[in-house]
């Protein structure tokens, strides 16, 4: 009899985004390793890889970015309470020509004493590289304390990045992820930060004057689930690029059917949503808290049911748009989407894009519809708000597909974000 493993499910908190500051991105290294428990050889190896990727972005990537934020594991994946931290660097070119090779130590192209992406791989507990001449470079590191959770010996396999528009520091973009097996949810409970940490950023939860935090806003909840889901199925696919019939805004590739009393299956299910708050800054990340929020703690278990119970939490705040999926073990998708957050079903091949519909999720929203699709087994779920542009293909993924979400969640964000708005995306995949 095979027992099947209860899944990676972590937290993502206290997001910070680095551009042309690697002194800062050291500083916010050491203070996040200290923060949440990591001893001193351990924080100093997570310094010592942000120099090497910061340095690197420096040298030679052409608009580079690094992504720093702490990894909760929950106590619904069996993993011990130790957080970890995990690091992500981005850019746009040049990529490297022979990633082998720029992984064995003493590889250098500029004369320098860096101790080289070989290392970075060896000190990190995870490691994930995606290389293309032209288009740029994407790198992935966790580091968990010692000795390593169980959430380190395995990949989620839902993730997604948040990037405030140029100029903020919070964000109005949330994605939030939970199991859902009939009960009722609950949120962990953590003890209130002291204060400040060590980097002048604020403790995550609100804040002290009712500022938001930029952890609890902009990276709430994340779980994950076994789900497994395969080829999609009553879906048409036609050209990209085509407005929906009921909403001129969303780009639908594809047609559902409307199943109107569709229900969840037996096991497990996923349950996955992207929020948009209306406009940006503190106003649109309190409504993307608010909708979180009422994500975690909702009864229904439905995409429309837990639409409901978001829009009833949003009334009061500016709203925002919506989408709500759900993946089942028996290979249904079930999506409800409320305003212009896109969501495609993408394989290496095919985008098919399921359909929303007008309105601002606590404030006007139109009779709700439940759609079913299908995941295509080696496809994925792909959401993101109006912060990325609708205009990739399947074929801008393509060389992404294999990598972990979180690569491929920060090559779209790459690929199709846009700084004049706050942007998000998240990355659902069938875990079989």
């Amino acid at each position: 009899m095979t027992i099947a493993r209860s899944p990676v499910l972590v937290d993502c908190e206290d997001v910070a985004w680095f551009r042309d500051q690697p002194e800062a991105a050291r500083g916010a290294a050491a203070a996040l390793g200290r923060r949440i428990g990591l001893d001193e050889q351990r924080t100093a190896q997570l310094v010592l890889a942000v120099a090497e990727l910061a340095g690197n972005l420096t040298k030679h990537a052409v608009d580079g970015s690094l992504l720093l934020r702490v990894l909760r594991p929950h106590a619904e994946s069996g993993a011990e309470a130790a957080s970890g931290v995990e690091v992500i660097a981005v850019d746009s070119g040049p990529g490297m020509p022979d990633i082998p090779a720029a992984l064995r130590d003493g590889m250098s192209t500029s004369g320098t004493l860096g101790i080289g992406l070989g290392a970075v791989q060896r000190l990190a507990d995870s490691y994930d590289i995606h290389s293309r001449p032209g288009t740029g470079t994407i790198q992935l590191a966790r580091f968990w304390p010692r000795p390593a959770p169980s959430a380190a010996r395995g990949e989620p396999a839902v993730a997604g990045v948040t990037r405030p528009i140029s100029g903020e520091q919070t964000c109005g973009d949330a994605w939030a992820v939970r199991t859902d097996s009939g009960f009722l949810p609950t949120v962990r409970g953590r003890a209130p930060s002291a204060g400040p940490r060590g980097d002048g950023t604020p403790p995550h939860g609100p804040s002290a004057g009712g500022r938001p935090s930029w952890s609890a806003l902009t990276n709430p909840l994340s779980q994950q689930s076994r789900s497994t889901v395969p080829r999609a199925a009553g879906v048409r696919s036609e050209a990209p690029g085509r407005p929906g019939p009921d909403d001129a805004r969303t780009v639908s590739t594809g047609r559902t059917t409307p199943v109107r009393a569709a229900s969840p299956g037996g096991g497990e299910g996923l349950l996955v949503m992207s929020c948009d708050g209306l406009g940006h800054g503190p106003q649109a990340a309190l409504a993307a808290q608010a909708a979180v929020q009422a994500f975690r703690t909702a009864t229904g278990r439905t995409p429309e049911k837990v639409m409901e119970e978001v829009h009833r939490a949003l009334r009061g705040t500016r709203g925002a748009a919506v989408a709500i999926a759900r993946l089942e073990p028996d290979g249904r998708l079930l999506f409800c989407g409320i305003g212009n957050i896109t969501a495609a079903l993408v394989t290496t091949a095919d985008r098919t894009t399921l359909m929303s519909h007008p309105g601002i999720v606590g404030h006007q929203v139109r009779q709700l519809r439940t759609y079913e699709a299908q995941l295509p087994a080696a496809g994925v779920l792909v959401m993101h708000s109006d912060g990325l542009s609708e205009r990739w293909s399947a074929a801008d993924l393509a060389g992404l597909l294999h990598h972990p979400p979180a690569v491929l969640a920060t090559g779209l964000l790459r690929q199709a974000g846009t700084r004049r708005d706050d942007a998000s995306v998240v990355i659902a995949r069938s875990p079989r």
